[in-house]
């Protein structure tokens, strides 16, 4: 039997009645009327985009900021761009070399007030905007392929930046593979190394792929026929740890060259046509674990000396000594790494002929296509020249300025050894792995901290970004992928299809698939 709720006493219907009938105050549940402020709104050089303008704070979010500037600007709704905005607040004295708030603020008012403004309608606030990717990489939400093959471990995979359906892998097996993406087939099986595949690395036009490992050899392959280009590049006296080639727009006479870090304590300059010794790097007093080709000339590498080395690749000598860790430094990133590696295709060419989908005809053409994506890299956000970062087995990283001896800054957070750095392709961001279980968010601009990615319950090998720089995949001891929504700092797919420690992943540049290896000796692809 249902137990039915009694009416009301009459008292109560008599106070519900006499409520109706009283005018109520809206004004309480508005919001408090904060004023406004001037709008100046700049490119990434500091030109001026439109005239100032009034905004009311109350309406100053990030997306109805970038609203308005479209409208400025003139462009029908289905030409919107979306902009990040870089907030400059100008000092006391009313100049405009204040403080630089890289990420726009949930409460702008509350962001004036905590910098002494506590008038806005006096200030005009200079946003330096930054058109974000206008394409959108969707995550990677379910297994494309498991592809067998490699006799043990893989410990480094790598995608084409020609072709994001050519995948390289390097295995504990003593080979290397080249895998087709898109069906999941192997391609090529490269027999030549006598020891563990440490490292493979793409050059930045497709064309070659480098090899290196526990023999201390360095082998160059084609990647259109599986076979070794040359004579293994011998020399080292101690296995090869990383490769990198020289940016593309820095070559001279069409001959690429390579750079090799090894055990040995030394950094080894070849000429990729010929496979000869260009220089050899020395100095280091421990094995160099890995060496970044800048875009301005200068090598970097870092060893378990605790320094970093700056390094003249043209004529192969010493520029400058960066100490500042107190143990090994056992990764580095710059912040134009992701144009480097990519040469002249971006998010348009899609692998394609020269002259179709935005590559250029000529070996030139194609030099100035990379030489203006490196520069405009290197010079965005309000910095002039690449930004280094690196990391160490002291749970610290310094960010750099490679022109300068003392770190800008050094960012602590981390509670064990660094694995791996790597900063977004936008550049306004740094991503740590540690074993400490987490990965870390960091501000690019100053090496503030910006976030923790918590998920993995165990130590993260390594990470890799989409290329508009919004999601972050991270590999782990604990047998998962998982991807990361960034700017909410928030898990956007678990990944547990691996059978055992994931070591290597990499999201592909043009965003369509991630792929991953580990101690399960299969390669897996992921898709949206």
């Amino acid at each position: 039997m249902a137990t039915l709720v009694p009416p009301p006493p009459k008292r109560q219907r008599r106070e519900e009645i006499a409520r109706t009938k009283v005018q109520q105050d809206v004004t309480a549940n508005l919001p408090p009327d904060r004023g406004s402020f001037k709008a100046r709104f700049v490119d990434a050089d500091g030109q001026q985009m439109a005239d100032v303008i009034e905004v009311p704070i109350g309406d100053a979010s990030e997306k109805n900021v970038s609203l308005l500037l479209n409208t400025l600007l003139g462009r029908e709704q289905d030409e919107f761009l979306p902009y990040r905005f870089r907030i400059h607040l100008p000092e006391k004295d009313g100049d405009d070399k204040g403080i630089v708030v890289d990420q726009y603020p949930p409460d702008l008012y509350a962001l004036l007030k905590s910098h002494g403004i506590d008038n806005p309608f006096e200030t005009t606030l200079t946003l330096a905007a930054e058109p974000q990717a206008v394409f959108r990489v969707q995550s990677v939400t379910r297994l494309a392929h498991r592809i067998p093959g490699h006799g043990s471990a893989i410990l480094a995979c790598a995608f084409s930046p020609a072709a994001s359906r050519l995948l390289a892998t390097g295995s504990g097996d003593h080979t290397a593979r080249i895998w087709d993406t898109e069906t999941g087939t192997p391609k090529f099986t490269l027999k030549k190394h006598r020891g563990w595949v440490l490292a493979v690395a793409w050059s930045p036009d497709g064309t070659r792929l480098a090899t290196c490992g526990m023999d201390g050899n360095v082998i160059l392959w084609d990647p259109a026929t599986g076979q070794m280009i040359g004579k293994e590049m011998t020399g080292h006296a101690k296995p090869v740890l990383a490769l990198a080639w020289e940016p593309y727009h820095s070559m001279q006479d069409g001959v690429l060259q390579l750079a090799s870090a090894s055990k040995d304590g030394t950094v080894r300059v070849w000429a990729a046509t010929t496979g000869r010794v260009q220089h050899v790097l020395s100095g280091h007093k421990g094995s160099v674990t890995c060496v970044k080709w800048g875009g301005a000339g200068l090598i970097y590498s870092a060893s378990h000396d605790k320094t970093v080395r700056v390094w003249d690749a043209a004529k192969g000598t010493l520029v400058r000594e960066l100490k500042a860790h107190a143990h090994w430094v056992n990764h580095l990133a710059l912040s134009t790494d992701f144009v480097i590696r990519t040469g002249y295709f971006d998010h348009l060419t899609g692998g394609g002929a020269a002259g179709a989908d935005g590559i250029p005809e000529t070996d030139e053409g194609k030099k100035e296509k990379a030489r203006a994506r490196y520069e405009k890299a290197a010079t965005a956000h309000g910095k002039s020249g690449e930004r280094l970062v690196s990391a160490s087995d002291d749970f610290t990283m310094y960010l750099w300025d490679p022109l300068q001896n003392k770190p800008i800054t050094r960012m602590v957070g981390h509670q064990k050894a660094i694995n791996h750095v790597t900063f977004s392709p936008d550049g306004l961001f740094v991503a740590s792995s540690s074993w400490d279980n987490h990965t870390k968010i960091w501000r690019a601009h100053d090496g503030g901290f910006a976030s923790t990615l918590r998920g993995h319950v165990a130590p993260v090998y390594q990470c890799s970004w989409s290329a508009d720089s919004r999601l972050l995949v991270t590999a782990s001891k604990d047998a998962t992928v998982k991807v990361w929504n960034v700017r909410a700092a928030k898990l956007a797919a678990d990944l547990p299809n691996h059978e055992d420690e994931v070591y290597a992943v990499e999201w592909s540049p043009d965003g369509q698939r991630v792929a991953s290896g580990g101690k399960d000796k299969a390669i897996r692809l992921w898709r949206n």
